[in-house]
């Protein structure tokens, strides 16, 4: 019997765009609305989270999004960019590092399992397009993200800022290299 979710590359078109709009939108307020101000938040989702916004990005060819549907319904995503130099000193090549931009479940579906489906499935076309790392950014304060990663072996390499409304904050940046790659 196959199971009922799907992850599949998102396509690039208004229809997908609104659906991430949607998703992006409901699962960035589930997780971070009660640590920041309604103001802040409300700037944040307005220049994050459209339909045109989110078709722009997915017609970006260094893009990547996975959709982790279950029965037609989206309930999650990740949004990979591809020859990321986050983490890397100036002047370092990017080449073969994928970065996880956003890895978004809905609420009602968390410890479900989806979560390390959808992140199988990003190592799965990490492996594919032979990067050589993983590499994302986790608010430093976000300790259930941070488990998560953890388990999956990504280590601490650096830090940088988040800007969230008027709010600067400091993500953690976190690295996970690939079998037989650097």
């Amino acid at each position: 019997m196959s199971s009922p979710l799907r992850i599949s590359i998102a396509k690039a078109n208004p229809a997908t765009a609104a659906r991430l709009a949607a998703l992006g939108s409901q699962t960035f307020r589930e997780t971070f609305a009660a640590d920041n101000t309604p103001e802040d938040m409300a700037a944040f989702l307005a220049q994050t989270y459209g339909p045109d916004i989110q078709l722009a990005e997915l017609q970006q060819p260094r893009h990547v999004f996975l959709l982790a549907e279950m029965q037609g319904e989206l309930v999650g995503f990740a949004k990979l960019w591809r020859d990321s130099a986050l983490g890397l000193a100036a002047g370092e090549p990017a080449a073969g590092r994928l970065e996880i931009k956003q890895l978004y479940v809905a609420e009602a579906w968390i410890g479900t399992g989806l979560g390390a489906a959808l992140m199988r499935r990003v190592l799965d076309l990490a492996q594919a397009e032979n990067c050589t790392a993983l590499v994302l950014g986790v608010w430093e304060r976000n300790e259930r993200a941070k488990a998560f990663y953890q388990r999956l072996g990504f280590r601490e390499i650096g830090e940088h800022t988040f800007t969230l409304g008027a709010d600067v904050q400091r993500d953690l940046i976190l690295r996970k290299g690939l079998a037989g790659r650097a």
